[in-house]
């Protein structure tokens, strides 16, 4: 279940930038922590510490009635529905009429105090722990087993599934085959992803490593995880069941 919208002053420092132009500038921003489709925690500025003459209203409307779409331009650069203004939102969000967020993924640069932030605002209520185990973990894909071991890492984040972080000399190496595939989170890092080859199938992105995590997360570097939702995942001899969550296909 997913956790309630919540709104909250946060104490930080957060500057938004297009390129080298400074488009908003506050230390009086709201948190929104909200999660859904469409729906990250992000933060919102008031109206008095955005450039607002650098933004447009948007041709298309916004996603619903109290967040309007505005365009971005300036010098060259023009940036679609790169802000939305909320005017009049309901509860419990009444606390952002005339705050402005901005998108995370279409050329802006955010941050919190002098550091550049990723993909989300950090939501303070949501944990990242990981903790060195001797439970014995084995993975299983079709029935083969890819990797085993009795000295994972459990990665403990809040909502989410334990994920277990194996060393990656025991993780079978001829099974794994290099993707292209890159993600990034805010409380962990840049990821990269390997697909599984096993007898019956190629088993695409079900794999992944954080080779240099965020200084706040370091035990997981360079180990490999594998999606719960996607093999037969089997700690202390007892088969997990396969958890149903966003990554499940």
């Amino acid at each position: 279940m997913l956790p309630s919208p919540r709104v909250e002053p946060t104490p930080r420092w957060i500057r938004v930038r297009a390129g080298d132009v400074e488009i908003a500038d506050s230390r009086r921003a709201l948190l929104l922590a909200w999660y859904g489709p469409g729906m990250l925690p992000t933060y919102c500025l008031p109206t008095e510490d955005v450039h607002t003459d650098l933004f447009r209203p948007s041709a298309e409307p916004g996603p619903d009635g109290f967040r309007l779409d505005h365009d971005l331009h300036t010098g060259d650069l023009s940036l679609p529905g790169a802000a939305q203004l909320f005017r009049h939102p309901p509860a419990p969000l009444e606390a952002l009429h005339d705050h402005w967020t901005f998108t995370w993924d279409a050329g802006l640069s955010w941050f919190e105090e002098a550091l550049e932030v990723h993909v989300h605002a950090r939501d303070p209520a949501k944990r990242v722990d990981v903790v060195p185990s001797e439970r014995h973990v084995r993975v299983e894909i079709d029935g083969e087993v890819v990797a085993e071991s009795t000295r994972p890492h459990a990665l403990f984040e809040t909502a989410l599934p334990t994920r277990w972080y194996l060393p990656r000399g025991e993780v079978y190496q001829e099974l794994l085959v290099p993707s292209d595939t890159v993600s990034r989170c805010p409380y962990k890092g840049t990821a990269t992803y390997w697909s599984v080859r096993t007898d019956d199938a190629l088993h695409r992105d079900v794999a992944w490593t954080y080779p240099a995590p965020v200084v706040e997360c370091p035990r997981i570097a360079g180990l490999v995880a594998f999606f719960n939702e996607r093999v037969d995942l089997v700690v202390d001899g007892v088969r997990q069941e396969r958890p149903r969550t966003p990554w499940s296909e």
